[in-house]
């Protein structure tokens, strides 16, 4: 078995978040109310986003097979703002959407998820 140096092994996840614009629960609202034409993306399963989710937010589950068929019906010149239960869908949604052409700067990621949001609001 290769013995590799894990010492500078950066995490995926966290080499993923680092290339995007992460919110933190308050910062999210405080963003989504000073801004105009505004999309808020909840890509949780259906089930997560009937149980409860932030006023305003679409559904457009992640593991949905038409992710991204639905994704990029939505308005490029828009600010989008997604986010799901903890965070990992929403980096790699926001991830993907950067890298189908969505404008980096108008994609915002809720940092921790709905779980954060819901002990914050």
């Amino acid at each position: 078995m290769e013995n590799r140096d894990q010492s500078c092994k950066t995490s995926r996840w966290r080499l993923l978040k680092s290339q995007l614009n992460n919110l933190e629960p308050k910062a999210f609202q405080e963003k989504i109310n000073s801004t105009k034409n505004v999309i808020i993306v909840d890509c949780r399963t259906n089930y997560e986003f009937a149980n409860s989710h932030i006023n305003g937010a679409i559904n457009i589950s992640y593991l949905a097979d038409t992710f991204w068929d639905e994704i990029e019906q939505l308005s490029k010149s828009a600010v989008i703002f997604v986010y799901c239960r903890t965070g990992r869908r929403s980096i790699r949604a926001c991830t993907l959407m950067r890298n189908g052409g969505f404008d980096k700067d108008k994609i915002y990621n809720l940092d921790g998820g709905y779980v954060l949001w819901e002990k914050m609001f």
